[in-house]
């Protein structure tokens, strides 16, 4: 069974993800561009209503997030994760980026991780409509310590189990090399995800592993 199926996420192109996107919010009349730049310009075009309007759509959470794991361009992913906070809550797109790190292809890992980055952007009541009415958000919508305790958690189970060096340097490096920024539950395999580092063959790895290691004496 190929791993896309064992984890239940079916390939998508960014194309498929921003066409659907423009789709469900009513974007039409996007004129085809060539050279493959054609997903660009739906971001684009996608990018002021997604911002502008009150509330979104249930239907649209699942595109906006595939969207951002499949965006190439780690500077443009902000364009469907933003958006998406606003709407849905911290909390919710955060979650939804802990599950693809855990069951996603190496692929997908990757988009997940540049869209994590952009997931922790401020908020501002004059930002977006969907902050919430009269300016006034609901904190439980973006109360997310847990779910950042989780990625912490799936990173570094991640570093482990993949075979994958460029996948093990992106979890690794966005992992605190502070020892306090792990709740007391994942320290003893914050110890175990050390030793490997430190014992790892590659530099990068091991320079992450000497910061630790130093803050751990």
């Amino acid at each position: 069974m190929a791993e896309d199926e064992q984890s239940g996420i079916e390939p998508r192109s960014f194309l498929m993800c921003a066409t659907e996107a423009a789709r469900l919010l009513g974007v039409e009349d996007v004129a085809m561009k060539p050279d493959g730049r054609h997903a660009r310009h739906l971001a684009a075009a996608v990018r002021k209503p997604l911002l502008e309007r009150a509330s979104l759509p249930e239907e649209l959470f699942a595109p906006l997030m595939a969207a951002a794991v499949y965006d190439p361009d780690p500077s443009f992913c902000r364009w469907f994760v933003e958006p998406a906070v606003y709407a849905f809550g911290r909390r919710r797109v955060m979650a939804a980026l802990v599950d693809c790190l855990r069951i996603g292809t190496d692929s997908e890992r990757a988009g997940a991780v540049r869209a994590w980055y952009c997931a922790h952007l401020p908020l501002r009541a004059d930002r977006s409509p969907a902050y919430g009415p009269a300016g006034v958000r609901d904190p439980a919508l973006d109360e997310a310590q847990d779910v950042k305790d989780a990625w912490l958690e799936a990173s570094m189970r991640v570093f482990a189990e993949s075979t994958d060096l460029r996948m093990r340097h992106r979890v690794l490096l966005g992992l605190p090399t502070a020892r306090a920024g792990y709740p007391p539950h994942l320290r003893k395999l914050f110890e175990t995800t050390l030793a490997s580092a430190q014992a790892h063959p590659d530099r990068h790895i091991r320079r992450w592993a000497a910061a630790a290691g130093h803050d751990a004496v």
